[in-house]
């Protein structure tokens, strides 16, 4: 799955990070809210980012029918493992997590939960956002400059 971003950069998401996201789609009425990081590759020389990998729901996390908040020591744990099996290729690029809905869009609390988080981060000039609805998945960017919440155009589904 690709997404383009507004710099004619390209969000691409591999398919074992698509397919595990696709795994916690709530399609079930009592189905409830997951998610976790995107951990992968920003590409040299260019605008590219690639999606490798992503965190799923831990134990510690918290998950609503309508909401979902990460345990931030487990998921960094995972991202810290993935750091050091790639030689330190595979970095933080941003969170992904689910809506009840089937075209999916931010919420007030997830506007305001991305740009926390785009201001806590250091080095990193841009992070993305992934929502996994139940029928489509939506991509967001935001700019650690301005703090805008850019929408990703859907390019190619795998």
């Amino acid at each position: 799955m690709i997404f383009l971003s507004n710099n004619n950069g390209k969000l691409k998401i591999s398919d074992h990070a698509l397919q595990t996201m696709l795994g916690y789609r709530q399609i079930g009425k009592k189905d409830l809210e997951a998610g976790g990081i995107l951990v992968g590759r920003w590409i040299l020389d260019s605008n590219d980012v690639v999606v490798d990998d992503v965190s799923t729901p831990m134990p510690n996390d918290i998950r609503k029918r309508c909401f979902f908040k990460r345990n931030q020591k487990e998921h960094q744990q995972f991202l810290l493992q993935k750091w050091i099996e790639s030689n330190g290729t595979q970095n933080y690029l941003g969170e992904w997590h689910t809506h009840p809905e089937p075209s999916p869009t931010p919420s007030p609390h997830d506007r305001k939960e991305w740009k926390r988080i785009i201001k806590e981060i250091t080095g990193v000039d841009r992070l993305f956002f992934i929502i996994v609805g139940t029928e489509k998945i939506k991509a967001w960017e935001v700019s650690s400059l301005n703090g805008k919440i850019i929408t990703l155009t859907l390019m190619e589904r795998s």
